[in-house]
């Protein structure tokens, strides 16, 4: 047995010790303020920081109380995510950017196009619309969109290439299929 355990493993070590001492706790907590099936995702999300920030945990009593400051950042930033995506959905769903054109000059044809795509867009995992939102609305690189996500750009553009495919089917999907004549009069075509 080696007397002097290597870095890696005391590492780990204090953070099992810290992660089974703490959360339980850190679950009730998240719990109290979010809905339930985002909870355990939200309380993975601040051991993911422990993780991180593990060499800049107090020891002794502030651990605890470091812990649920970062479960409530986590809360929070979960919280603005979902405002910024239910707000971009508002946006792409807004009827003021069809009005923002002259009536005479809105087409029959765009209007039920932008209604299309404002009924496939809801119908996305949030997942599919951060991609979209980030690589073609906001203009991010992958580089930049990877970031954001905290992925790799190699990750992102895949999800970019994922949401592009989603979004062609959901549109597809909204096309109506040809009539067929013989259902309309009851004859079979000549």
């Amino acid at each position: 047995m080696n007397p002097h355990p290597d870095p890696s493993s005391r590492r780990a070590a204090r953070f099992r010790a810290l992660y089974e001492a703490n959360y339980a706790d850190v679950l009730r907590f998240v719990t109290r303020r979010v809905h339930p099936s985002h909870a355990e995702d939200i309380t993975a999300e601040a051991f993911l920081v422990a993780w991180r920030r593990l060499d800049e945990i107090p020891a002794g009593p502030g651990t605890r109380p470091w812990i649920f400051g970062v479960a409530r950042h986590t809360i929070q930033n979960t919280l603005r995510g979902d405002r910024r995506r239910e707000a971009l959905a508002v946006r792409i769903a807004d009827a003021g950017a069809l009005t923002a054109v002259a009536p005479a000059a809105l087409d029959a044809d765009l209007v039920a196009q932008r209604i299309d795509l404002v009924a496939a867009w809801r119908r996305l995992p949030a997942s599919h619309q951060e991609a979209l939102a980030l690589g073609l609305w906001d203009g991010l690189t992958a580089p930049q969109a990877a970031r954001v996500l905290g992925i790799t750009p190699v990750a992102f553009r895949l999800r970019l290439s994922r949401a592009r495919r989603a979004i062609r089917r959901e549109l597809e999907m909204t096309v109506p299929a040809p009539i067929d004549p013989s259902a309309v009069t009851g004859r079979s075509p000549s």
